[in-house]
């Protein structure tokens, strides 16, 4: 057991002095005895008793704690001590090299003497002559650690003895020795009949990287004007800590939230890498979590990328624990080999290879019913080389296969069907751009003078046509709401020319828009798709395709549809998935740390939503978004992309549209309606992501309403809360700071406005994360189902290629998809975008979470609703993918909905709700 010893400390200025908790040999004219291990551990408890520790410290000739002054606060006479015992859990690495199983025995040893870590605790009670907290003697730990059910876990204890009116704890100072860091884990307090638990999951600097040590509060929750008086001062001095002054460049070890522009994606002493800064008048974005790395260019001012493994630094609990960067190592492996086939094969040809006949793609799947016997491949180059080539080569063919995509694994042509192409549009991975369509012709807005006549080339004569087909005329279709669109015209024309004159890794794209009828049958099928181009005063820009009968026709309505899915994937990876969950999420989770205390009760809420959010945008900024990183080359916009993104944030985004119902609303899927359960009726009963989304919505509106009616009964409770409204404000004024002025946000006055404004966020930050992320790879990880990128426009009579397309269609279908590096590339990534590492935590698991952040029953209450909420969802979510009459989630072949199930196992799975952005 650790025995806390008393430590010399000066209470009344700003530094600490400290005896020795493990005294050095003495020397041989200078010896001293050592006072027996009771007496140090003893505190001294009043002025009155200074004198008879004086008394008794004479006798000792001198001993350790000769000098200790008394507790500085007054007594008028002896009250007598208490023994409080704290309970000091750590957190070990899961696996350690030869040289930290070294340091970690080290470790061990120093903090069994005492030279590992110092813990002192802080009353509630103010001392009435310090005017601050109560304090106990600075105490080191001592002893041996004791393992519990968990081998990661090590416990230690320390005995402090404090007067018997030194009131609650509410705050421990914590000072790490070692010159490593520390995972604290939590401290469990047990003074008399009381327990208190001080929740940590942090980690502890060393004292040599920063001599501050850290404040570690009790677990329940409190407004700052509930705040204790003895712990009120540390409140505010911790949220100092963590803000920062906003120079230098950060540190890992540091824990400090600030806000930056994008100004680290490109290069500027690279002409191929030079990138627009984000986050100015002319591109408009929101803040990132600042590094203060120097500047490599002032014009415009760009941050050094640091060296080429070096990370990016993310405050140090927000950095990934060792599972989760075990998930991403697996996956760079994967894509490295994956990779490295097509590398040597295009190095040996000097050219990138396309897919020449299916069986390509399929080879790349472990499914053997796919998968047939290959020849073993030979480069023809002898010796140790050739040797070599050959077997890497070979080597692909058998280990690291990827698992068939989901889209395919039953039904490997369902990907060809028109229907399969309606339904991705309301189940698939990117189910948030369909919107009613309710009049013809559809008009751009986009200036005309630029960009030509401003009314779409989908003419209601064409549509009419279309729609005959299903027994019913326009008017009727338009009057049962049968007619929907899917419009990227006006977001992607400005970026046309660009992307097509990329002369890098080229490809080519269209403006596309698609409208879709939804049958009687309860199918959604594509009636017409027009593919635009800038216009010229040569040629035609304004191309429209329908569904046709004959060979030719059929082919190109293949390419057509291909052009829409790549248009689609690229909105759905730099609008939908990037910009609208992980960067519009970091300006909460910065702004969180910043102005909300630990102690307060909308940080414990969101905490948990906030898990690694972080850290996988700072990996985002350094190889996936970043100027030559994988979303250029093997996404349509290309070295575009970021640009793209920054015209969507400039035009759609608000945050008051990003909840689920008011985002259906605005897209005319749905209805208001003060009698259905969320406020709205679909328009379209079966749009899987909706409907099971807004189970998931009312089980978090439910969950935050009754959280914040429980700690805010008060009259103007909200609007007098400073933390609350500094928290709102910077996340409009400095977080969203491009945003700033615009009418929309939301007023932060009653608990209604705060219920709904975190109801947004933890949706953002799981279901609507989950919905369309974890579908990545399921739907995008076969290459024909949802290209990326298509290398060619359609051909047409014209064209010196259309006779190639005529005489091959299938080759010049295959040879307009990403090449096989580029497709690997993006599998590798979907994989691993997809995948829930072991460690993950669910939304459905959010009782067990929170369960240590509260010792309130009421809250626990809710917290246990709600998890037994999601848990009837899961089960009612199961029942509507077996019932036959919703097309959209069952039928021969057709794998079912459930990236809104709430539970998942690890893996790629396409299903489970995180409590955060992950991944």
């Amino acid at each position: 057991m650790f025995i806390a010893s008393p430590v010399k400390t000066n209470f009344y200025g700003a530094g600490l002095t400290r005896s020795p908790a493990f005294p050095a040999l003495p020397r041989r004219r200078q010896q001293q005895h050592r006072v027996p291990l009771s007496r140090q551990v003893r505190a001294v408890i009043s002025r009155e008793e200074k004198a008879v520790d004086q008394e008794d410290e004479k006798s000792t000739n001198g001993s350790l704690v000769s000098n200790s002054p008394a507790f500085p606060w007054k007594r008028s006479k002896y009250t007598g001590s208490k023994t409080v015992v704290a309970v000091v859990k750590i957190r070990k690495k899961m696996r350690e090299k030869l040289t930290e199983r070294f340091e970690h025995q080290l470790e061990l040893l120093m903090k069994a003497i005492g030279q590992g870590m110092l813990i002192q605790l802080v009353s509630e009670e103010i001392d009435p002559e310090s005017g601050s907290g109560k304090r106990s003697l600075e105490a080191p730990v001592l002893g041996l650690p004791t393992v519990r059910n968990n081998p990661r876990y090590l416990e230690f204890k320390a005995n402090f003895n404090v007067p018997t009116d030194f009131g609650k704890p509410g705050a421990i100072l914590v000072t790490n020795l070692l010159s490593t860091e520390i995972c604290l884990s939590e401290i469990i307090i047990h003074d008399d009949n009381d327990t208190i638990l001080f929740p940590g999951n942090t980690w502890i600097h060393s004292r040599t990287d920063n001599p501050e040590g850290r404040i570690i509060f009790r677990s329940q929750p409190c407004l700052p004007s509930q705040t204790p008086a003895g712990i009120k001062e540390l409140r505010e001095k911790d949220l100092r800590t963590v803000q920062g002054n906003g120079k230098g460049e950060r540190k890992p070890h540091e824990r400090v939230y600030d806000y930056d522009v994008y100004n680290d994606l490109g290069d500027p002493r690279k002409k191929e890498r030079v990138r627009p800064v984000l986050g100015v008048p002319q591109r408009p974005y929101p803040r990132r979590c600042r590094s203060g790395r120097p500047l490599v260019s002032r014009d415009p001012p760009c941050e050094s990328r640091g060296k080429e493994k070096e990370e990016f630094y993310v405050p140090r609990d927000e950095v990934f624990e060792e599972i989760k960067r075990d998930t991403f190592t697996a996956g760079r492996f994967k894509a490295l080999f994956h990779n490295l086939v097509p590398s040597i094969a295009a190095a040996l040809s000097n050219l990138d290879i396309p897919f020449t006949c299916f069986s390509d793609i399929d080879r790349l799947y472990k499914c053997d019913i796919v998968l047939g016997p290959t020849e073993p491949k030979d480069t023809g180059l002898g010796g140790f080389v050739g040797g070599f080539m050959d077997g890497i080569l070979n080597v692909g063919e058998t280990l690291l296969k990827y698992d068939t995509p989901a889209v395919i694994k039953w039904d490997r042509f369902a990907w060809l069907r028109d229907n399969e192409f309606g339904r991705q549009a309301l189940a698939g991975v990117n189910p948030v751009n369909i919107e009613l369509l309710k009049e013809l012709p559809i008009r751009s807005k986009l200036d005309p003078a630029i960009y030509g006549p401003q009314e779409s080339a989908l003419t209601e004569e064409v549509i009419a046509r279309e729609v005959q087909h299903y027994g019913m005329t326009l008017e009727q279709a338009f009057e049962e709401k049968r007619m929907f669109l899917l419009d990227y015209h006006d977001m992607l024309l400005p970026f046309v020319d660009k992307i097509n004159s990329i002369k890098e890794d080229p490809r080519k794209t269209y403006a596309s828009r698609t409208i879709f009828f939804y049958s009687k049958a309860g199918t959604l099928r594509p009636l017409a798709i027009e593919l635009s181009l800038p216009p010229t005063s040569e040629n035609e820009n304004k191309f429209v395709y329908t569904h046709g009968h004959d060979a030719t026709t059929h082919w190109i309505w293949k390419l057509a549809k291909a052009h829409v899915c790549s248009n689609d994937a690229g909105v759905h990876q730099l609008v939908n998935h990037w910009l609208r969950t992980h960067a519009c999420m970091e300006p909460y989770i910065i702004a969180t740390n910043r102005q909300l205390s630990t102690m307060h009760p909308v940080y414990k809420l969101l905490h948990p939503h906030m898990r690694y959010t972080l850290e996988i945008n700072a990996r985002a900024r350094k190889s996936l978004i970043n100027g030559g990183g994988i979303i250029e080359s093997c996404f349509t916009p290309g070295k575009y992309s970021m640009d793209l993104s920054s015209a969507a944030y400039k035009s759609m985004w608000r945050f008051d549209m990003e909840g689920l119902p008011a985002d259906l609303v605005r897209r005319g899927m749905a209805e208001e309606d003060s009698s259905a359960e969320c406020g709205v009726k679909l328009v379209i009963e079966d749009y899987p992501y909706a409907a099971d989304g807004l189970l998931i919505w009312k089980a978090i509106k439910d969950l935050v309403e009754s959280y914040v009616k429980h700690f805010y009964s008060e009259p103007n409770s909200i609007t007098t809360d400073l933390e609350l409204q500094a928290w709102w404000d910077e996340i409009k004024n400095k977080g969203h700071y491009d945003k700033k002025d615009e009418p929309w946000w939301p007023k932060l006055n009653t608990t209604q406005d705060l219920s709904e404004i975190l109801t947004n966020m933890i949706w953002i930050a799981s279901g609507q994360h989950a919905a369309i992320n974890f579908g990545q790879y399921p739907f995008g990880g076969y290459v024909p189902n949802r290209p990326t990128l298509l290398r060619k426009l359609i051909p047409h009579e014209n064209d010196h290629d259309y006779e190639m397309f005529m005489r091959n269609p299938q080759y010049s279908f295959l040879s307009s998809l990403p090449t096989q590096l580029q497709a690997t590339k993006v599998m590798a990534v979907q994989e691993t975008l997809s995948t829930h590492s072991a460690d993950e935590e669910y939304l459905i698991d959010l009782r067990e979470v929170q369960r240590r952040w509260f010792q309130d029953e009421e809250v626990v209450k809710y917290f246990n609703k709600f998890s037994e909420e999601l848990e009837e969802i899961e089960k009612k979510i199961n029942k509507r993918n077996k019932d036959k009459k919703l097309k959209n989630r069952t039928g021969a072949g057709m794998p079912p909905y459930e990236l809104l199930l709430p539970t998942s196992s690890h893996g790629v799975t396409g299903r489970g709700i995180p409590n955060s952005i992950s991944i």
